[in-house]
């Protein structure tokens, strides 16, 4: 915001909604016993001198409900692609054949679950804490307008009330979000 200019609750709105969106993308990544090209969204592949992510240097697809399988475009890169699957945490174990990599994934055991479940609430949180971030930026900039006398006393409280309720309709979303992934990882 700039000096002296009003502030906009939309564009805090905005970022909040940004945050509810970045979680549901973090919950793809997670695994809940389907095969999803998305699981391998996170892996980053050691190649020509960089890393880059693996859809940049093969295709990910998924042929099978339970496997799923990764073409690897340059020959010299199949190794740097296994051994970047091998250690993306997971616990995915390609097997190679010539150019393509082939995995079946394996049903979740209880355990796993309830790790996933674990994870899946720590990206909650931290997009709760984005929000609150969000909340607090908005609130700072809505006290200096009113110090620059932008805008009045009670406009200050109302708009107060309103990023209030911006955000905590942005943490119930999150937590709707994360309730509906824990059910899903918990589902046999």
């Amino acid at each position: 915001m700039a000096a002296g200019e009003k502030p906009v609750l939309s564009t805090y709105k905005g970022r909040m909604e940004k945050a509810a969106i970045a979680l549901k993308d973090e919950f793809a990544s997670l695994r809940t016993g389907r095969a999803s090209a998305s699981l391998l969204d996170q892996v980053h592949v050691e190649a020509y001198g960089n890393t880059v992510p693996l859809n940049q240097v093969g295709s990910v697809s998924v042929p099978e409900p339970r496997s799923i399988s990764v073409s690897v475009w340059d020959r010299g890169l199949v190794v740097s692609v296994e051994t970047a699957i091998r250690n993306s945490g997971l616990g995915f174990n390609p097997v190679v054949e010539g150019q393509n990599l082939r995995r079946p994934v394996p049903p979740l055991t209880e355990e796993r679950r309830k790790d996933l479940v674990k994870i899946a609430g720590k990206y909650a949180e931290q997009q709760k804490i984005a929000v609150r971030n969000v909340r607090r930026d908005a609130m700072d900039d809505l006290k200096k307008a009113e110090k620059d006398g932008v805008i009045t006393q009670d406009e200050h409280r109302r708009m107060d009330g309103e990023v209030q309720k911006m955000t905590d309709e942005a943490v119930k979303r999150i937590d709707e979000t994360l309730k509906t992934k824990e059910q899903e990882i918990m589902q046999v």
